[in-house]
């Protein structure tokens, strides 16, 4: 379940509190009062047997007796009542319960689980147990023992932790900041995050949610909420335990360097939400959050009274990843005429310590007005020639009059330095929408966190290149090599068998031959130093995965007598060091020489939480204590993988420098997407380390690879591994066609770099035939409207394009967007206007209907317009029932039963 009956909680018409006390101090007693006082306006009913009235109202001994129904229950009781509450409750027809009781155990058999039994027959949503309660100000609802009631307001935050909620709510009741809604998780028996994020997603009292967490445990559900929440309001989350140990007894490189908090860090990078690390930068991003809305650009001005404050703020914009504005020429020469000849002639803009009220609002009304600039920030230190207080009334004016006359709205931040200030004037800055702080620090981090808001919505509406069309893995190949090594028993793939894997998705990988002993790899030495000038000798065992460690490589060997050698030596350390350990031999490779090329890793961890992701950063021996790394959940295309890459320091070294050519950073990025292809089709791959990989003009080879394996009994009905916490593109859903006309047709699921095919589809499209499909003849066909069409999140939509299979001109497009309970969806369908009548809308239509039932989906419905006939035609003998719509006579909903 999603969002299903959770209006229940946040929209309740009636209140039950199961468990009310009139003892003084208690818990239930303090939920009771704060009921009464938080204004809700519908009946709020008591429930304890042991009282026939509280303080004047009437208190009745269970559910069933209550006058009526209620839509939301507080439960308050001993741990061993709550599963028969519950019950009684979702009998009675409560929609939804918050249960605050701490203590009802986990596991098979426990009380917790008991409850959750005891509420799914009745479809009745728990919050908790174990927690603060909810509090949703936009209603007047404070269910919970909290010390305070947050003020009304349009951020929402959900956490797992009490303590949180009720530190926020004094912070924010100081400053004046409300939400509309607070909502403490505890043990999240059953409502979660992802369900949380669906309903205030979609909630029109939310215009940002906050998170606090503690540990997901959901993972698909969480990021495929998370991304939908993210496109529409800013998600800023804080994540505790950051520096909690992991990856003690991973066997290779990529799974020592991928700790639980990176992991963590990607997941939430991945779905475009905004991480702070402390309860002060997420009150800062509260702070900006509240009052100014996510802007677009990143370059700011700074205004100061201060020369070396100013200098100070650029330093930390810098620190923050800021970018300082380049003021125009007009704008220089506006400020020569306002201010003194001393003034600093650049941005920082120092209006020096003098500046008197007049001189603040001239200098902001040229900035505001500055084309280079799309953020300010205005700093003021006391001085003993002017007020700090007059300097605020100037420019909170100044920016009330400048938007009363322009639009967008350019930003304005403001730090009052120097003890109280900031507080001071806070109440002059408020009714002007300027956020208000104490330090510098404080304010450029709210900047930046509104600045990487909007460059992470950017980045979710970016289209990516696509793939070379020429790369097919042989997935039936890497699938053979690693069902032999899991019929052998074996864990870790043999050399041999790790080029094989290689081999199969098109990365180029030196050649290793295992030789069972010293006089056969000289042998083999001969022929390959012959032919390559030198090889390598590495130790051959299936128990050793880290060969230097053990002795076990020798390099730049350049005669058969030196490999003989070598190979007599390595089998000798090894067994020294490793006597527990199978030796079979040793791997004769070719020595690669590439001067100049960058030593790189590139690898795949499976995460506990999160599943697979794909790992890049700097390679060698060093790998872990060096540390230049980054992650990304799968997924990945060309340039999600090029992100990955520029987040690391040796990304730097892979362009020009001094001698050396630029490596060729296409080659990595495509290796990257590979690894994370293979980790979608062959799910048994669980950890997979290319250290080094080596990079230069000429392209990229792997020296070294290890390759862990591990059998996968899940199967995910869409064909893909079932551990992935993003679902990945769904090619077996691609097939071709033969429409009733006869025609072939391609259709596959969309692909981002399909909205290049769109330009010229739309062009071919009549205005009749778009008022049919868009309700509208003229549409919004923008970069960021037909990014939503192309980039879908294929676990709660599915878009099919019919190609024509030699040109592969897009001739139609049928889609589905299920609701967040993946209950019904909603069906739309848009075929070429010279096109119509050949079947390609009919072939279509079946294909998302098949699909739709594959998928578990229970409905499909559609609007569609009463002049559109043909539509409704087909919609009549595929079975779809026909009803009325109640807001508009000219649209009939069109619905199909899939059980």
């Amino acid at each position: 379940m999603t969002i299903r009956n959770l209006e229940a909680a946040f929209t309740p018409r009636s209140v039950a509190l199961v468990g009310a006390s009139p003892r003084p101090g208690s818990v239930s007693h303090v939920v009771m009062k704060n009921l009464r006082a938080a204004g809700f306006s519908g009946p709020i009913r008591l429930i304890n047997p042991k009282y026939a009235e509280i303080d004047g109202e009437p208190c009745y001994p269970d559910a069933s007796s209550l006058p009526g129904p209620v839509d939301l229950a507080v439960v308050v009781t001993p741990p061993q009542t709550v599963p028969g509450i519950v019950a009684e409750l979702g009998a009675s027809g409560t929609g939804a319960a918050v249960v605050i009781t701490a203590g009802l155990g986990s596991g098979p058999g426990s009380l917790r689980q008991q409850m959750l039994d005891a509420a799914r027959s009745h479809t009745l949503r728990v919050f908790g147990p174990n927690c603060v309660g909810l509090l949703v100000p936009t209603v007047g609802l404070n269910g919970s023992f909290a010390h305070a009631t947050p003020l009304k307001g349009d951020l929402a935050l959900i956490s797992q932790s009490g303590a949180i909620i009720t530190t926020v709510i004094d912070w924010a009741n100081d400053r004046n900041i409300g939400f509309s809604s607070m909502v403490s998780l505890g043990d999240m028996a059953d409502v979660d995050f992802g369900d949380l994020l669906d309903w205030f997603a979609g909630d029109v009292h939310t215009r940002a949610i906050l998170l606090y967490v503690e540990g997901i445990t959901h993972p698909k559900k969480f990021m495929s909420a998370a991304r939908a929440a993210a496109r529409v309001k800013p998600v800023v989350v804080i994540k505790s335990g950051r520096h909690a140990e992991a990856a003690k007894a991973a066997a290779s490189h990529t799974g020592a360097l991928a700790g639980v908090d990176e992991v963590y860090d990607a997941a939430f990078r991945r779905a475009g939400l905004l991480r702070v690390f402390d309860l002060d930068e997420l009150f800062d991003a509260v702070e900006t959050l509240s009052r100014v809305k996510p802007f677009r650009g990143r370059d700011l001005a700074v205004l100061t009274n201060g020369g070396g404050l100013g200098v100070l703020a650029v330093d930390r914009l810098v620190d923050l990843d800021g970018s300082l504005a380049d003021l125009t020429p007009e704008t220089i020469a506006r400020l020569d005429e306002a201010l003194p000849p001393t003034w600093s002639h650049g941005n920082p803009v120092d209006i020096i310590g003098d500046a008197p009220p007049e001189r603040y609002a001239a200098a902001l009304e040229a900035l505001l007005d500055d084309e280079a600039t799309d953020a300010l920030l205005v700093l003021n230190c006391p001085t003993a020639l002017s007020s700090s207080e007059e300097a605020a009334g100037a420019v909170a004016d100044t920016v009330r009059t400048h938007v009363s006359r322009v639009w967008p709205k350019k930003p304005v931040f403001a730090a009052w330095l120097g003890g109280a200030q900031a507080e001071l004037v806070r109440e002059t800055f408020d009714p002007a929408g300027v956020p208000v702080f104490s330090s510098l620090t404080a304010a450029v981090r709210g900047i930046t966190h509104l600045v990487r808001y909007s460059e992470a919505q950017n980045a979710l509406m970016r289209t990516p290149p696509s793939l070379p069309e020429d790369f097919t893995p042989d997935v039936d190949a890497a699938r053979q090599v690693v069902a032999e090594a899991l019929a052998a028993g074996r864990e870790w793939l043999k050399a041999p068998e790790v080029a094989r894997l290689m081999s199969a998705y098109q990365i180029p990988i030196a050649t290793a031959e295992p030789v069972a002993g010293p006089e056969e790899a000289r042998q083999v030495a001969e022929r390959v130093i012959a032919e390559h000038g030198a090889c390598a000798i590495k130790i051959f065992s299936p128990d050793i995965q880290h060969k230097t460690d053990v002795g076990g490589v020798r390099l730049d060997l350049t005669s058969p007598e030196a490999a003989e050698q070598a190979a007599r030596e390595i089998i000798a350390s090894a067994r020294k060091a490793r006597p527990d350990a199978r030796i079979e031999g040793v791997t004769v490779e070719p020595m690669i020489h590439r001067p100049g090329a960058r030593e790189l890793i590139i690898g795949l961890i499976d995460d506990q939480i999160f599943g697979p992701v794909v790992l890049f950063g700097q390679g060698g021996t060093a790998v872990e204590v060096i540390r230049d790394k980054a992650l990304m959940l799968p997924p990945l295309d060309l340039h999600l993988a090029d992100q990955l890459m520029r987040r690391t320091r040796i990304n730097r070294l892979l362009q020009a420098f001094r001698s050396e050519p630029e490596a060729d950073r296409g080659a990595v990025a495509l290796a990257l997407v590979k690894i994370a292809q293979m980790a979608a089709d062959v799910p048994e791959v669980r950890e997979l380390d290319i250290n080094p990989l080596l990079a230069d003009d000429k392209g990229i080879v792997s020296v070294d690879a290890r390759v862990r394996v591990a059998a996968e009994p899940e199967k995910d009905t869409h064909g893909v591994n079932p551990r992935f916490a993003i679902r990945p593109y769904p090619a077996e859903w691609e097939r071709t066609l033969v429409t009733k006309g006869g025609d072939p047709i391609f259709v596959r699921p969309v692909r981002p770099e399909d909205e290049a095919l769109y330009d010229d589809f739309f062009a071919r499209v009549e205005p009749q035939d778009l008022r049919l499909r868009f309700f509208t003849p003229k549409p919004d066909l923008s970069h960021r409207f037909l990014a939503r069409l192309t980039q879908i999140d294929y676990a709660r939509a599915m878009a099919f394009v019919a190609l024509e299979p030699q040109t592969g001109e897009l001739l139609g497009v049928v889609r589905i967007h299920s609701d967040p309970d993946h209950e019904k969806a909603e069906y739309a369908i848009m075929v070429r206007s010279d096109l119509k009548g050949r079947g390609i809308g009919w072939a279509l239509m079946e294909l998302i209907i098949e699909y739709a039932r594959a998928d578990g989906l229970r409905q499909i419905h559609g609007e569609v317009l009463r002049g559109n006939p043909m539509m409704l035609q087909m919609c009549r003998q595929l079975g779809f029932a026909e009803v009325q719509s109640e807001g508009d006579p000219a649209v009939v909903t069109v619905t199909l039963s899939l059980r």
